[in-house]
């Protein structure tokens, strides 16, 4: 009898994963950069789901995208680039690493903070890893990192870590003065009004019992972020101090992570990104450029509005050592 001999087809190069607090994004890349499917789920947030169940998001994305994954289905990629929010210490990427490894979607994992695939779309084409970025979506963190490995991070998990803002902590804090502003504790500010109206309420005192008897869903506290910037960029002064204080929370921390990189006298990028940033306020960016001005006045800024699964597809092009063209290419499609 003869011998029948199997040959292994050729598998996608990159299952690449870009997961925040509130969408998970994926994209099947070809071996020249070219998308071959897209998918899309709800947030990725282990803290409070466990790590599985955060997982099982990551595979209904790939479910959105028509990739069977998992079940003994097989690989789908030579390489998983998992860029990821929550992943913040060593012990928590290798929890997430070992996780998707045995879901068995690639025959390597690297997973990493999604502020690493911000960092990565930002950089010019052929450029050496040098440079910080900043990412200020739901939460806020940042990363720098230089050619030789060195890195600079934050812990980034919220108050007990020192960090303030976010679109969900400037809605927060936006709740804040405006409830203090209706019952006369504070400073009078068109947020005690505009606020509840943009969720269909007349008063704080209606919107303040909704939200604590949890008539408000979660998500949709996010809609009072761009109520705070529209009332700043009216001139209205506490709403205009809450964005003066982010464009510092994001100037401090680019300059430390310079700092520890040793990069405050380099030309260097500093990325911006994330849908606060992405959004580009007028009020907010001025300062930011400023106070970078004033500090690392070699910086250039770049704000990155394309999808951050382009940097986790960018990163696991790097990490098969895919051609230039191919780079190329996955840029083109993502804009």
């Amino acid at each position: 009898m003869g011998v029948t001999r199997v040959t292994r087809l050729p598998l996608p190069p990159v299952l690449a994963i870009d997961a925040g607090n509130s969408k998970t994004d994926v994209a099947l890349i070809g071996p020249d950069g070219s998308v071959l499917a897209t998918g899309q789920a709800g947030g990725f947030q282990p803290p409070r789901t466990g790590v599985a169940a955060a997982v099982d998001v990551l595979a209904e994305a790939l479910a959105s995208a028509g990739v069977a994954a998992g079940g003994g289905s097989g690989p789908v990629a030579e390489h998983v680039s998992a860029c990821l929010a929550n992943a913040d210490f060593p012990v928590e990427e290798r929890r997430l690493a070992d996780e998707i490894g045995r879901r068995g979607w690639g025959r390597a994992t690297a997973v990493r903070n999604d502020t690493f695939a911000l960092l990565r779309a930002g950089l010019p084409p052929g450029a050496e890893p040098r440079g910080v970025a900043v990412v200020c979506g739901a939460g806020i963190n940042c990363v720098g990192m230089t050619p030789d490995g060195r890195t600079a991070r934050f812990p980034a998990v919220g108050r007990i870590s020192g960090d303030w803002g976010g679109g969900g902590g400037l809605a927060e804090e936006a709740l804040w003065f405006a409830a203090r502003a209706e019952d006369g504790r504070g400073a009078a500010t068109e947020l005690a009004r505009a606020l509840p109206a943009r969720l269909g309420h007349d008063s704080m005192a209606s919107l303040i019992e909704a939200v604590h008897l949890g008539d408000v869903p979660a998500g949709r506290r996010h809609e009072l972020t761009p109520v705070l910037f529209e009332v700043a960029a009216a001139g209205d002064p506490v709403a205009l101090s809450l964005v003066h204080r982010q464009a510092d929370e994001v100037v401090a921390m680019a300059v430390v992570a310079l700092g520890r990189l040793g990069l405050l006298d380099e030309e260097v990028p500093v990325v911006l990104g994330g849908g606060v940033l992405a959004a580009r306020h007028p009020g907010l960016d001025d300062r930011i450029a400023a106070g970078l001005a004033e500090r690392a006045p070699r910086v250039r800024i770049t704000v990155v509005t394309a999808p951050p699964v382009l940097g986790a597809g960018l990163l696991g092009l790097d990490a098969l050592g895919a051609p230039a063209e191919a780079h190329g290419k996955l840029r083109a499609h993502f804009g």
